[in-house]
């Protein structure tokens, strides 16, 4: 019986100390596997993290917008005598005479495509002027075929359009962005740019004579995708508010257009819409310094290039025309923004190249002088305004022009604003301003906008700005008065695809008042609207005044 007391006490005992080392040992394996599974997980949540960020929402951010737009347009021209018209008439009856008598009419055909010829060779107002002097006796003659044009009143009622924007922004690395914006815009029924001239025929404005390098995405065209923006921007440069951006630029549609556009309001990339709408490839230099008296000041220094005249040869003497800008801008706020701007143009061109226009194809021939712009502007919000809030602007431009000696063989020798066809001017000093004011009420309840602008433009104002968003021409180059009117309806529909989207509706009226010639054209010198006879001889059809009713469905997405 002890015997058995004592092997159970034994058991006992041993089982008391071996129990612990088996417990203990049972807590050490599951403590193991624990910190193997915390492993697991914080593997699993790095590479989650390092899947999410480099996932398409995190790195880019793709919206948009569709505009359909209708425009129904009025007119009133002047009586004048239309160049290209007499040119081709009188080819036209010594080619028919020629046909009929060729003995009689051969020296004839012959003298005029020598005269012809040698035109194309002027390139200086000394040399266009003895030009003119060694051919009186033909364009004595060439006045027997003038095909005057008598005054008319031009309309389109119905011009519809499509157009669509793709904005892309990618975040490719650290302080590195990329943004891009593909344009399609088209007029319905037409892959090109001949409805918003007149029809086929003369055109009446510069800017709208076709689509070239800056206009393109701005002007209808055809329903291709182009590239309206591509740039890419390096920011916090050696950790300092520093930032270099190049490609083709954000400089078009600059504030205050971005209201009566329904736009938000530009960043530090844009430029004021009064002096410079045109659609560059260029590059910025900015700084932003934190100065607590000037919220949001920052200044840019901008470079852009208009056309490249490629390779120099004994052929070729073109140079580049390029554009120099330094912007400063002192406040930028919600309530107030201030921007003051400095443009210099060197080398202006003469005609940009385009294709199958009024003109037939055009090329740059000659480089016509400099161009310098300067302006100062402002536009505030002031909010709870009864039950919504106001917004106005004010914006001033001056410019001045410096033609060189050089004109235009393919415009009749004019010059840098100077000059009229075959009528060339001395190069001379010219200045000019424009003053540019508007309102918008925003109504908050049922979300509409009630806007109002005005514009004049002096003899000799000459903005850069062909690709405004204006279907007949850019009002702000007018050399003379426009009213604009305008309503927007935004509809109350919640947003999905980003905070911005908005669908509205677009309203509103322009009337153009042009008191002087060559609106938008820096070839060839202004011509007071009164004195332009059935006599003058003119490249476009000058329209007296015009108005505009036009009607938007939008959708920003």
């Amino acid at each position: 019986m002890r015997k058995f007391v004592r092997t159970i006490v034994t058991g006992a005992t041993m089982a008391s100390l071996v129990l612990p080392l088996a417990a203990h040992a049972a807590d050490q394996d599951v403590q193991q596997k624990l910190d193997a599974l915390t492993k697991e997980v914080e593997a699993l949540k790095q590479q989650t993290k390092r899947t999410e960020d480099k996932s398409l929402g995190k790195w880019l951010s793709i919206g948009g917008d569709y505009r359909f737009r209708l425009d129904s347009i009025r007119g009133e021209t002047k009586a004048y005598t239309d160049v290209n018209k007499t040119f081709s008439f009188a080819q036209a009856q010594m080619n028919t005479g020629f046909l009929n008598n060729p003995v009689a009419f051969g020296p004839q055909v012959a003298a005029f495509s020598q005269f012809a010829s040698s035109m194309g060779q002027v390139t200086s107002y000394n040399a266009a002027r003895q030009f003119l002097a060694n051919n009186q006796a033909m364009l004595m003659g060439l006045q027997n075929f003038a095909q005057q044009v008598p005054a008319y009143k031009p309309k389109n009622d119905t011009l519809y359009t499509n157009r669509l924007g793709l904005d892309l922004h990618a975040k490719a690395t650290k302080d590195v962005t990329v943004n891009v914006r593909l344009v399609a815009y088209k007029t319905f029924g037409s892959q090109d740019d001949s409805a918003v001239t007149n029809g086929g025929n003369t055109p009446f404005f510069a800017d709208r004579v076709g689509v070239f390098d800056g206009t393109l995405g701005h002007i209808p065209s055809s329903s291709l995708l182009d590239v309206d923006r591509a740039y890419a921007t390096w920011s916090n440069i050696a950790d300092q508010p520093i930032w270099f951006s190049v490609g083709r630029r954000p400089s078009t549609n600059g504030a205050p257009s971005n209201l009566r556009l329904n736009n938000e309001r530009p960043g530090n990339g844009g430029t004021p819409a009064l002096l410079v709408d045109y659609a560059f490839d260029g590059m910025t230099l900015g700084y932003a310094p934190d100065i607590e008296a000037l919220p949001g000041a920052y200044a840019k220094v901008c470079y852009g290039r208009a056309f490249d005249s490629g390779f120099s040869s004994p052929t070729n003497s073109l140079r580049d025309t390029d554009m120099l800008g330094v912007a400063v801008i002192p406040v930028d706020t919600d309530p107030l923004r201030v921007w003051m701007q400095w443009n210099h143009a060197f080398n202006v061109f003469d005609f940009p190249v385009m294709n199958n226009t009024a003109f037939g194809n055009t090329n740059v021939k000659a480089n016509l002088g400099a161009i310098d712009w300067y302006g100062i502007g402002a536009m505030s919000t002031l909010k709870n305004v009864g039950p919504g809030s106001m917004n106005f602007f004010g914006d001033i431009g001056y410019n001045v022009i410096k033609p060189n000696d050089n004109v235009s063989a393919q415009a009749g020798f004019q010059g840098l604003m100077t000059g009229g066809f075959l009528n060339p001017e001395a190069p001379h000093r010219k200045d000019g301003w424009a003053v540019y004011v508007g309102t918008r009420y925003d109504f908050a309840p049922t979300a509409t906008k009630l806007g109002f602008e005005f514009n004049h433009g002096s003899k000799n104002w000459m903005p850069f700005d062909p690709a405004a968003d204006d279907i007949l021409t850019s009002k702000l180059g007018t050399r003379g008065n426009v009213y604009e009117g305008y309503l927007i309806q935004e509809l109350k529909l919640k947003p999905i695809s980003s905070y911005l989207s908005k669908v509205f509706f677009r309203l509103g009226y322009q009337y153009y008042d042009f008191e002087y010639t060559g609106s938008n054209n820096w070839v060839g010198a202004p011509v007071k609207m009164s004195e332009v006879t059935a006599n003058s001889m003119m490249l476009l059809t000058p329209l007296k005044n015009a108005q505009n009713v036009y009607a938007t469905f939008e959708v920003k997405f």
